[in-house]
């Protein structure tokens, strides 16, 4: 079963960080789409199976602190 889980990464500020961010969790296993809305500071990520601690060293990996909205 496909499911969307959203996490807030309060760091972000920048486009680049929407960019680093959207690549390094588009590698997770698993997940199908990745969308970062900048400006309510919100990461969308789609999928199926998805391990969470996963995702959120994966926006560790790009330099941001996340934590599930």
């Amino acid at each position: 079963m496909r499911q969307t889980t959203t996490y807030l990464v309060p760091g972000m500020s920048c486009g680049h960080c929407e960019a680093a961010i959207a690549e390094e969790v588009t590698q997770v296993e698993n997940v199908d789409s990745v969308e970062v809305d900048l400006e309510a500071k919100l990461v969308r990520v789609s999928g199926q199976g998805i391990d969470e601690a996963a995702v959120i060293a994966a926006i560790h990996d790009a330099g941001y602190e996340a934590v599930r909205a």
